[in-house]
């Protein structure tokens, strides 16, 4: 996760930390089923959002794709409630709904105003465990999901290249597949697969319910339990490790795509919060994420955007929040008249001064102050709140995390960024690949445009 860029007066703010975030309650059903709940009263709504311990990185060869394919079809209707029926009724009292797949977890999600909230409970118990998985809306759904496929990966070139460069760059974790499954996997998707796939992973005790809006805790809680309780829980899979193999060296790939312009990717293999050794690690390694990528003043869009005009476009990502270690990831296009082995270059002297250079007090002040501003201005959505606190408690970490973020990042120190640079921003850890422009076929639609470096389908 890079941090987002923001203005000059934010950049100013002092280090000391924001007001207490609002009071977390949790509460556990008999079958399992976490709840969490958090008050906030700004306005009369109330957001809702099941997760579920499941996404691609739970996949293996053959069925990939299946986590995604599910959430389609968790929209097609249950005994008590037919295809369509869902949103309609959602529709019909106000809110809105939606659904995303990633490579951790599955959410799926409801805006109501707070009166109308028995009734997103009651719809989202009902599918939990009640889905109708039919044939015929199957064949539909798949068809859907291909074409899918098709405008958001294989109609980009750039989405198209970082699905084979992730492929590359891991060996054996599961993050080597993309969230959409890859094509013949999907294609090759059946109702029995899905069926299997939700008897096995949808349930109350592999599953976080997460309130927060205009509520009161215990009320929620004695509607989860109305809803909720009487669901019988699964008997869940032991999960086996899923670690990667360490690389023996800088690995390159070219990619050669119909596309009006080349692009860089490049990715080091670093741990996340859940993976690292030591947690400071991930705190660092996010420091440095902003260091290079945390809005204009940051170095790669200061340096090589406006100063060295090498790039058209640059930036870095860290997704801290992973549930397995992920990558490091710098991406660029290179600016007119510029090659991407320059820009390559240029990308990996950023890296070496991260390595061999203690990063300036002022500099890193002014990092921590935009993550300090950006907490503060996300505690403003709802729906962020509710998402912090389900992915955290979704990965494994637990939503308390969440509220450590603003102090672990402020501790982190110059000498621990140069640090973890030196342990992990290394070249046999590092994947390099190179866009080399195709051809455009004559009538052909190619979208130009990273497509960000996460994962995750909405519907």
């Amino acid at each position: 996760m890079s941090i987002p860029r923001l203005g000059f007066l934010l950049m100013a703010l002092p280090l000391a930390a924001p007001a207490a975030p609002p009071q977390v309650h949790e509460f556990t059903l008999a079958n399992g089923l976490r709840v969490l709940v958090q008050e906030d009263h700004r306005a009369p709504v109330a957001v809702s959002q099941v997760w579920y311990k499941v996404g691609s990185s739970y996949e293996y060869g053959g069925i990939t794709g299946v986590s995604h394919m599910l959430e389609h079809m968790m929209f097609k209707g249950t005994k008590k409630h037919p295809p369509g029926e869902f949103s309609r009724i959602i529709a019909a009292n106000g809110g809105s709904e939606n659904a995303f797949t990633g490579q951790d977890y599955t959410a799926y999600f409801q805006t109501l105003e707070r009166s109308r909230l028995p009734v997103s409970l009651e719809l989202e118990a009902d599918r939990m465990r009640n889905l109708r998985l039919l044939q015929d809306e199957f064949v539909k759904e798949q068809q859907v999901v291909i074409e899918e496929r098709r405008l958001r990966t294989e109609d980009q070139p750039h989405a198209r290249m970082e699905e084979h460069f992730h492929a590359v760059a891991f060996t054996d974790s599961p993050y080597r597949n993309p969230v959409i499954g890859w094509p013949e996997d999907v294609a090759g998707l059946t109702l029995d697969d899905l069926s299997a796939w939700y008897q096995r992973w949808y349930a109350p005790n592999n599953a976080t319910l997460v309130v927060v809006g205009d509520v009161a805790p215990g009320e929620v809680f004695e509607l989860a339990r109305k809803h909720f309780g009487p669901l019988k829980p699964a008997k869940l899979p032991a999960l086996k490790p899923q670690g990667e193999v360490p690389q023996l060296g800088l690995r390159r790939m070219v990619v050669k795509v119909p596309a009006k312009l080349p692009h860089l990717e490049m990715g080091y293999k670093v741990p996340s919060l859940k993976t690292a050794a030591a947690e400071w690690e991930a705190y660092a390694l996010e420091v440095a994420a902003g260091i290079l990528d945390g809005g204009n003043s940051a170095r790669l869009t200061s340096r090589l955007v406006r100063g060295r005009q090498i790039a058209a476009g640059v930036g870095a990502g860290y997704d801290l929040y992973a549930r397995l270690s992920p990558l490091f990831s710098l991406e660029g296009t290179p600016a007119q008249g510029k090659t991407v082995a320059e820009l390559e270059a240029a990308l990996l002297e950023e890296v070496r001064r991260l390595r061999e250079e203690p990063v300036a007090e002022d500099e890193l002040a002014r990092v921590k102050a935009q993550v300090l501003a950006s907490n503060v201005y996300q505690r403003d959505s709802v729906f962020y709140q509710a998402m912090q606190l389900g992915m955290a408690e979704t990965v494994g970490l637990g939503w308390r995390k969440v509220e450590e973020y603003v102090d672990k990042i402020n501790a982190v120190t110059a000498e621990q960024v140069r640090e973890v640079a030196r342990k992990y921003l290394i070249d046999d850890g590092l994947t390099i690949a190179h866009l080399e422009p195709q051809p455009i076929p004559e009538g052909a639609k190619i979208q130009e445009g990273p497509e960000g470096m996460g994962g995750g389908h909405v519907r």
